[in-house]
């Protein structure tokens, strides 16, 4: 709606036309949009005006805007509870995103989905869900379609760490192998299963485990974009040309609680935030702001990119408070049995 002219609607389709100068940019497009759409969260939620609980991606923008950038706008994608960054990176619709997450009418499912089911599958972003691993089965189901009607597209599912603790997730992982389906596993590793730190929750290595599969598996704790969207790059060419699923085990660092829109350090169960002051220094924004210098763009040219996204964030967050909620009607509407 009011990101037109913030990212090029056909940017996947023309990435390898991209010099490194335009794929920079277009990664911190989506990096900087998704904090900053984010960061508008954490300005309003207190007044109460947002009708939903909300999972915050800061600190995980890196992995989504690198992993999507490398997707065709054909690919389908599948993520979690902490889905807005996955919205923001194959939407332009800022208005339905703020809209939904205001439980209003302009929504993308009018106010039904709020933030934990949120989605655009005419953009590709087929579903999210907030059951621990409950899209990783769907996205098979999904690959497996792809295969059978050789469409050529693949499918994403994004899922934290944690969803590796569901049985569910192994079954899933043996039949895409064993099919061989165009399967790209995304795990978002932060370490944390709501409170729950790895040590206490998991006696295996993700990427030792998955890969007994016959997965092929890339682990990384880079935050650079353009890194991961490499990676991601890749992949997908060796899934379509080997029919071997690929698991990409990112690290990243949470900076927020589980749920809400706080700093989480003085609660005491992940220590203290100087202790993660190398994560910190590494800031997904940060890091591709400093990047874009290195190649050439002046500060000038780097701050239009961001007025024109605070704009576009500002204008709908305001369309979206001043629009109506939905009719009662709407309560019987588009619902299923």
């Amino acid at each position: 709606m009011f990101l037109k002219s913030i990212i090029n609607e056909d940017d996947c389709k023309k990435r390898t036309a991209m010099t490194n100068i335009e794929l920079n940019k277009e990664l911190y497009k989506k990096i900087y949009l998704m904090r900053k759409a984010e960061e508008k969260i954490q300005e309003v939620y207190y007044t109460d005006v947002m009708k939903t609980p909300v999972h915050l991606s800061l600190g995980e923008e890196a992995i989504v805007a690198g992993v999507c950038q490398a997707l065709s706008v054909d690919d389908q994608v599948y993520g979690t509870c902490r889905g807005h960054a996955l919205y923001l990176a194959r939407s332009k619709n800022l208005g339905a995103f703020y809209g939904e997450l205001c439980g209003k009418v302009t929504g993308v499912a009018k106010g039904k989905a709020g933030s934990m089911h949120i989605s655009c599958p005419e953009s590709g972003f087929v579903a999210s869900s907030a059951i621990v691993s409950s899209t990783i089965p769907v996205a098979l189901g999904a690959a497996f379609a792809a295969k059978y009607k050789k469409s050529n597209h693949i499918v994403a599912v994004f899922f934290g760490d944690g969803a590796t603790e569901e049985g569910v997730f192994w079954e899933t992982l043996n039949m895409a192998c064993l099919k061989k389906l165009p399967i790209l596993f995304v795990c978002e590793d932060n370490g944390m299963a709501i409170h729950a730190q790895i040590k206490d929750r998991q006696n295996y290595s993700i990427p030792e485990a998955t890969r007994s599969f016959g997965l092929s598996v890339h682990s990384d704790d880079t935050t650079d974009s353009e890194r991961i969207y490499s990676i991601t790059e890749q992949a997908v060419q060796d899934i379509k040309k080997t029919d071997v699923p690929h698991l990409l085990h990112l690290k990243y660092h949470r900076y927020l609680e589980h749920v809400g829109v706080n700093e989480d350090y003085s609660a005491g169960y992940r220590g203290q935030k100087d202790d993660y002051a190398d994560w910190y220094a590494r800031d997904p924004v940060l890091f591709q702001r400093e990047k874009l210098k290195l190649l050439g763009i002046i500060g000038d040219e780097i701050k239009l990119m961001e007025t024109e996204i605070d704009q576009a964030i500002n204008e709908s967050t305001k369309l979206a408070l001043d629009a109506p909620f939905p009719a009662d009607s709407e309560l019987f509407k588009d619902v299923y049995a």
